[in-house]
């Protein structure tokens, strides 16, 4: 599952409006098959895989990240009977599609079939690879990812607004990564006006960029490309209308404040250097009920060096 999931983020970034999906095919302890779900979401990972695997798919385990499709598509066939008609013998699952057409109906269709069924492999890390396709399901928008590159102090910029660059090329580097990641990425005004950014992914052999969307009460001359939300809950229903999973935010203090006093953050990555600022721009217009109230809501599932630098990537506990 773990190869599987490996696959899966692959995809990620590429898949909308589906959720990116990996799937491992095994077969006599090889691996016979490998698929993760191609860029605007067809084909999905499932059929991927099975063309690889061809007959060797008879009698073999298959490894989803997902439970299988089973709804009707003018797109293609659902992936549960084709797994079913190929044969596959065993599924392993992290647990079931939150899509109201699936939502157990791909596992029932497979066991009805004979097939073993194992569900609750790595769900935990399944659930956050899926985040953005889970939340539209539930809540009708995309996981929203907040970057902050702090100094040791907590501050994202000098007393003079000076913000590029707090931390060195190897975090600059990884941050272009997360971009590959994203379906779109947003800034506020502020820092729009202070930086004028390109919100491009810039790493070497880079195909696709994220839609970069300014965050603002008034339009301003972007160029081309970008898109204009006048606030939070327009970006919300901007998301919603492109079908994005992923949402980066790449916003100054105020946006970044925001969004987290309305509770919207689902991700932080945080870069931390090794400098103290002083005086400078932090999260002033953020704070919690009380200290009590800011503790528990954050989990750490990664951290490490980049370079001199530092990355800290939690997930909002809900």
């Amino acid at each position: 599952m773990g190869a599987a999931l490996a696959l899966a983020r692959r995809a990620a970034g590429h898949s909308s409006p589906n959720p990116n999906v990996g799937c491992l095919i095994v077969a006599g302890g090889r691996v016979v098959g490998r698929g993760w779900t191609a860029a605007g979401g067809r084909p999905h990972a499932e059929a991927m895989a099975l063309g690889e695997a061809g007959p060797a798919a008879c009698g073999a385990t298959a490894y989803v990240t997902l439970e299988p499709c089973a709804h009707v598509s003018e797109r293609g066939p659902d992936c549960a009977s084709l797994l079913r008609e190929a044969g596959i013998a065993r599924l392993v699952v992290p647990g079931a599609d939150p899509d109201p057409r699936t939502a157990g109906r791909g596992l029932a269709l497979l066991e009805a079939a004979g097939c073993e069924i194992v569900c609750g492999v790595l769900a935990e890390e399944a659930t956050r690879e899926l985040l953005g396709f889970r939340l539209r399901q539930v809540h009708g928008r995309p996981e929203i990812t907040l970057k902050l590159a702090l100094s040791l102090d907590g501050r994202m910029a000098t007393a003079a607004g000076e913000s590029r660059w707090i931390t060195g090329e190897t975090a600059r580097a990884h941050g272009h990564l997360e971009r590959a990641r994203a379906d779109a990425i947003a800034v506020g005004r502020g820092t729009w006006q202070a930086d004028r950014p390109q919100l491009t992914n810039r790493l070497p052999g880079a195909r696709r960029s994220p839609v970069p969307v300014l965050v603002s009460a008034s339009p301003a001359d972007t160029g081309a490309g970008w898109l204009h939300a006048r606030d939070i809950p327009g970006l919300l229903r901007m998301a919603a209308a492109h079908g994005w999973l992923r949402l980066l935010v790449e916003g100054g203090p105020t946006l970044a404040a925001a969004l987290l006093a309305d509770d919207l953050v689902d991700r932080l990555l945080v870069y931390r250097a090794p400098i103290i600022v002083g005086a400078g721009a932090g999260l002033e217009g953020f704070a919690p009920e009380s200290l009590a109230a800011a503790h528990g809501r954050w989990r750490r599932v990664e951290e490490r060096p980049l370079g001199e630098d530092r990355l800290e990537v939690l997930f909002r506990e809900r």
